[in-house]
């Protein structure tokens, strides 16, 4: 099965609880979902300017915005600490956006039925506010797009970036529901700073420990990502290997692949500032975990300091990307 077939599938039943043949959800009940325009009942009120404008509100709010946003000014900021030119942090950035604008897209139109069948009305797809099949077709769009704009930041850097990209599309299409769950976002991740390196004049290659690091982000990001949807997703049928772990263990381990990283950004570059980003991010970690019994968002909000201290370290250590 291609993209295409994939994206098709996810909303080729008018089943309640999956997306109807134009892509839009259909409610569990059958009933009719706010925003929703058809034959009967009337259309949105408004111009086709208020529709159009409503219509792209939605498309953007399926991209995954905030994990998108970030992932994107995070991987340009380490092109400018890296010393990259002015031109070539936009070409990073305009790269970025598009791959992770075909991850999270893609995301939402693979899981249109599922995620209304978890009742997950966040989304746009399952409130009806944008098809399925649209938002299927705006991944592939910003994939076609992010292809050329890799290559042009240069061929070893652009080839790396497209299979982290890749790597994510594969999680959306298969291995998200398998014991390899966690692969895709390791590589994902790791390709990204290896992305910034392999583009700097002298293709010079990337820091072991600078790649490992984000590898294990990525890690715990899969951690954190699956955590608070576990049991609807276990209720559909994705057994992850985060959800093969369940929510107690994911707890515990969350904290793990992140204080790692911290370690290894610190040791990267032995210093004071190292030390006291270590001795929060232990602080923080093993605090959440044993905590997290008793209290179960905290080793969520504890994984998220974290991950802030190591961001931090990964734009500290920026310069000794080139």
């Amino acid at each position: 099965m291609d993209a295409i077939d994939a994206l098709d599938a996810a909303g080729g039943t008018d089943l309640p609880g999956s997306v109807d043949s134009a892509g839009r959800a259909v409610p569990a009940d059958g009933a009719r979902l706010p925003g929703r325009t058809g034959s009967t009942g009337g259309g949105p009120r408004g111009g086709a300017p208020e529709r159009w404008a409503r219509g792209i509100a939605a498309l953007l709010g399926a991209c995954h915005p905030g994990p998108t946003a970030a992932v994107t000014l995070l991987i340009a900021g380490l092109a400018v600490a890296a010393g990259q030119s002015a031109s070539g942090c936009l070409l990073v950035a305009a790269a970025v956006l598009t791959g992770q604008l075909s991850v999270g897209w893609s995301n939402d139109a693979l899981d249109a039925a599922r995620d209304t069948a978890a009742g997950r009305t966040a989304k746009p797809v399952v409130r009806g506010a944008v098809g399925a099949r649209t938002v299927g077709a705006a991944a592939l769009i910003a994939l076609a797009l992010c292809v050329p704009l890799s290559l042009a930041y240069g061929w070893p850097a652009g080839a790396v970036h497209l299979v982290g990209v890749a790597a994510a599309w594969t999680y959306n299409l298969r291995l998200k529901s398998t014991v390899l769950s966690w692969l895709p976002y390791a590589v994902g991740f790791a390709a990204l700073p290896a992305f910034v390196t392999l583009g700097l004049p002298g293709q010079p290659r990337p820091a072991w420990w600078i790649v490992t690091a984000a590898a294990l982000v990525g890690v715990g990001a899969h951690l954190g990502n699956v955590l608070p949807d576990v049991d609807s997703d276990l209720a559909l049928g994705v057994r992850g290997w985060p959800q093969r772990l369940g929510p107690a263990r994911i707890r515990l381990l969350l904290p793990a692949p992140l204080v790692a990283a911290t370690v290894l950004l610190a040791l990267g570059g032995p210093g004071v500032l190292g030390a006291v980003a270590v001795a929060l991010a232990l602080v923080a970690g093993v605090g959440g975990s044993l905590m997290g019994r008793h209290r179960p968002k905290l080793p969520f909000l504890a994984a998220i300091v974290v991950a802030g201290v190591d961001v931090a370290l990964l734009l500290w250590r920026g310069t000794a990307l080139g």
